[in-house]
């Protein structure tokens, strides 16, 4: 068993404003560990008797970094594909499954800037899926909800079609908080991950089927595309021609032999300073601290200095984010205020 790990890396980095920023987005910081998010990712698909080299998906803008980064942890193999401007991840996929080097290679789809912390469970999920990947489905991985969260699409689940497998009932958009609820009660719900498994084939043949201009674009950007070593530039108007979407609406949607698999890996998307509140090692207090940071007397906040150093006394359940001249300070809870402070 031999998987293509196709890691998409091409997102802006708005979230986590002020530390991440369009320059040098989420996935490229160490915000959970040692290495960077986009390290992790890696590093997960090194067994080289299951994964073969990666294909990772960039922005153009972000060619350094990710060739810096990948040096830092010995990958020295693999494809990396510059897209020369967003279009979404649907294309950003089809442009991965062109390079495959047969068309039956079966690929597996990670965002960058996830975290997964049960490593044995994720790669559990995936022998569990890959027998249906082989066979022509379109695959998928569930995340056994913790609760009724909004932030989140979800995916209903069907009938049983193997161990820890199931036919994708129909795919949800983000609920409000009682329909949340409602769908976690009838226990045949899971979070939408935006993690695949599919062979290359497959997808090109559900791109075809369901976004025929999408396929005329993407095949046209590869087929000029400039290439140096490992670095593949897609032709720059030939890519832009392509209709901006996701594989949500322009394909899992749509498609008619899709399967997921629940699983808890310790999944998060960490999507905003208060995810990162959740995820992270806490001290007696309840404090998630990183940098140069004084604290007393204070409890349950996330505080994060970069570059100069934060005090604190007294202070609780508070975002306190200071990357050099930027400093933002938020109760926690209202993380999705940050988007309009990068704005400005």
């Amino acid at each position: 068993m031999t998987i293509i790990p196709v890691i998409l890396s091409g997102g802006g980095g708005t979230r986590l404003w002020p530390l991440s920023t369009p320059q040098t987005p989420k996935q490229f910081l160490a915000l959970t560990a040692q290495h960077t998010m986009f390290q992790l990712t890696i590093l997960r698909v090194m067994d080289r008797t299951r994964f073969s080299a990666p294909v990772i998906v960039a922005n153009e803008a972000h060619a350094e970094i990710v060739e810096a980064q990948l040096a830092e942890i010995g990958v020295t193999d693999g494809i990396i594909l510059l897209e020369p401007c967003a279009r979404n991840t649907a294309p950003a996929i089809a442009l991965a499954a062109l390079t495959a080097a047969t068309a039956q290679a079966v690929m597996l789809v990670m965002p960058s800037d996830h975290v997964i912390l049960d490593a044995d469970a994720f790669h559990r999920a995936t022998d569990a899926l890959y027998p249906f990947a082989q066979e022509g489905w379109l695959a998928t991985y569930g995340i056994n909800p913790s609760g009724p969260e909004t932030g989140y699409g979800y995916i209903q689940t069907g009938s049983k079609v193997g161990t820890d497998v199931y036919e994708v009932q129909c795919f949800v958009e983000k609920p409000d908080a009682s329909r949340a609820t409602a769908m976690i009660a009838t226990g045949d719900h899971v979070w939408n991950g935006g993690i695949f498994l599919f062979r290359a084939d497959s997808y090109l043949d559900a791109v075809q089927e369901h976004a025929p201009a999408m396929d005329v674009a993407v095949r046209a950007a590869m087929d000029t595309a400039q290439r140096y070593g490992n670095l593949v530039r897609p032709h720059h108007e030939s890519f832009a021609s392509s209709p901006a979407d996701s594989i949500d609406y322009a394909i899992m949607e749509k498609a008619e032999k899709v399967a997921v698999a629940p699983v808890s890996m310790g999944w998060s998307d960490v999507g905003s300073w208060d995810a990162l509140h959740d995820i992270g090692q806490k001290d007696i207090d309840g404090n998630v601290t990183s940098g140069t940071v004084r604290i007393d007397q204070s409890n349950g906040n996330l505080i994060h200095a970069n570059g100069i150093r934060v005090s604190v006394h007294g202070v609780k359940d508070m975002l306190i984010i200071a990357n050099g001249s930027e400093v933002m300070i938020l109760p926690r809870g209202t993380s999705q205020k940050v988007r309009e402070f990068a704005k400005d």
